[in-house]
């Protein structure tokens, strides 16, 4: 692994998301500091502060976060280790999803409740403005019109600057730039499970940043003798490190959020962002 002094996410590289916000194309997604069901206050809290302010240290400028994550105890993290923000970072949250308990959602974009959970995003942060806020699912049960007329109201207000949408399709996507722009679509996305490609190659094509959850899943390519192991192997990396870099090499818009509650798990996914995977080790996994 790399040397903690000298690793960096900005060598990553750069993505300019809603074309005026640089971002280090390895960030930090902040659900995994909170507790067991992303439910409540973590077991280690005192080390989840060190992991955020660490991220930082180590070139980590956008990080994603939701308003469910505890709920609301990510986002109370976050400004607790961070406020005041560093000039360059970037904060996205997330809402429409309620938690009735440890790992239940529930969609809920009536627009008076977007509101509610904004505003709720805007304290806890201790921000005036959210510099990208995502929808977190659409709610089946509200008009899409609805939905989307609320949020292309906040950014009138000036309280959000940018939007992003989450577990979307393409169609989805393009309805919703209707209203507004669309700078990230946050699908499921990883190198064992690629069920959202076309959404990938829309982005692409769009210049939208895309923003894997899930980016560590490796799925059996992992297992000994299989194509992530023999990769890995030949870089001295672990298999989760080469998946980001998989990633982060499948196209210049993909954004991954890596999370952890450890500061050594941090640190060995912001060494992914120096492993170079060649065009063979790319045919070789897919």
């Amino acid at each position: 692994m790399e040397n903690p002094k000298t690793m960096n996410a900005a060598t990553s590289g750069t993505f300019q998301l809603g074309g005026d916000l640089p971002v280090h194309r390895l960030g930090f997604g902040a659900m995994r500091i909170t507790g067991d069901g992303v439910w409540g206050p973590p077991k280690d809290r005192k080390e989840c502060l060190a992991v955020l302010r660490r991220c930082v240290e180590l070139g980590t400028n956008f990080i994603d976060t939701a308003e469910s994550y505890g709920p609301h105890v990510s986002e109370e993290l976050i400004a607790e280790a961070l406020h005041p923000y560093a000039k360059g970072l970037v904060i996205a949250t997330k809402g429409g999803l309620d938690r009735p308990g440890p790992n239940k959602w529930e969609p809920d974009c009536r627009p008076q409740r977007l509101r509610e959970e904004l505003e709720g995003s805007l304290r806890r942060l201790r921000l005036e403005s959210i510099d990208v806020w995502q929808l977190h699912r659409i709610d089946s049960k509200v008009p899409e019109e609805e939905q989307f007329g609320a949020i292309a109201g906040f950014r009138r207000e000036g309280k959000i600057r940018h939007v992003g949408l989450s577990e979307v399709t393409v169609e989805q996507i393009d309805r919703a730039r209707k209203f507004f722009p669309v700078v990230s679509v946050q699908n499921r996305y990883n190198v064992a499970d690629r069920e959202w490609e076309s959404v990938v190659e829309y982005c692409d094509r769009e210049k939208i940043g895309f923003i894997p959850w899930f980016p560590l899943q490796t799925g059996k390519l992992a297992k000994g003798g299989g194509p992530l192991a023999s990769v890995a192997e030949k870089h001295h990396a672990r298999p989760g490190q080469v998946a980001l870099a998989w990633l982060l090499r499948r196209s210049p818009v993909m954004l991954p959020i890596p999370g952890t509650s450890r500061v050594s798990h941090l640190e060995e996914n912001i060494a992914a962002a120096s492993l170079r995977i060649s065009d063979e080790e790319m045919e070789t996994l897919g």
